[in-house]
């Protein structure tokens, strides 16, 4: 896991997320709703925006993954991995989740491009390291198990957000990953490998760690 940084809200965010969702939040609290849109009026379902649980938010941050994957260049949040097309699943992590913060919910800042494994592990889970929060070697790999652990960098005070995040980093599928990487790398492209610059791209937490611990190859720097 290494630091993200968040880009900058697409364009056309504001009309295909923001103002729908809100509108949509409108009528699930029985209030005119401030956009019109085809169907019948969704009824009410609480009296306050905070009383609306989790699952009743229509999930219109659906509609930017493919602005998320182009701005975030198809890497998971906290993996830090890439997540291919076809089988990667790529989900929007809420760092704020829907049950606790009903205002972002339909906002930008709030959105992680998250892996379907990580966000299902992560649930609602507010005790973890943001992705968009931490500093650089807080998190580290363990070469010989493929598993993150807390870094050299780690500071005291995110002891228990660290700590909180690693099982949901060092789930089984994900180690069998950062393995594949590792042993591709070292494989190296004239055997079918690949080399650290594809590495990097696609998986930057662990070229950063194997240059860190000395154990590039082929005289990589």
């Amino acid at each position: 896991m290494i630091p993200v940084a968040q880009a900058p809200e697409p364009a056309t965010f504001d009309t295909i997320v923001r103002q729908p969702g809100l509108s949509a939040i409108d009528e699930l609290v029985g209030r005119e709703p401030r956009l019109g849109r085809p169907g019948r009026r969704r009824k009410k379902i609480a009296n306050q925006e905070q009383e609306i649980p989790a699952v009743k938010f229509p999930p219109y941050w659906r509609r930017v993954i493919p602005e998320m994957l182009d701005a975030y260049e198809s890497r998971c949040a906290y993996l830090a991995m890439y997540i291919h097309h076809a089988t990667g699943s790529p989900t929007v992590d809420h760092a704020l989740p829907k049950s606790y913060a009903w205002h972002h919910v339909y906002e930008w800042a709030n959105y992680r491009l998250c892996a379907a494994i990580i966000n299902s592990k992560k649930g609602e889970l507010r005790t973890l390291a943001d992705p968009f929060a931490i500093g650089l070697g807080w998190f580290a790999l363990n070469l010989n198990t493929l598993c993150v652990e807390k870094g050299p960098e780690a500071p005291k005070a995110e002891g228990s957000r660290i700590d909180a995040t690693l099982p949901v980093l060092n789930q089984r599928q994900c180690v069998k990953a950062r393995e594949e990487y590792v042993d591709r790398y070292q494989l190296g492209p004239g055997m079918g490998g690949i080399d650290l610059a594809y590495l990097e791209i696609c998986a930057p937490f662990i070229a950063s760690e194997l240059r860190r611990q000395g154990r590039l190859v082929r005289g990589d720097v």
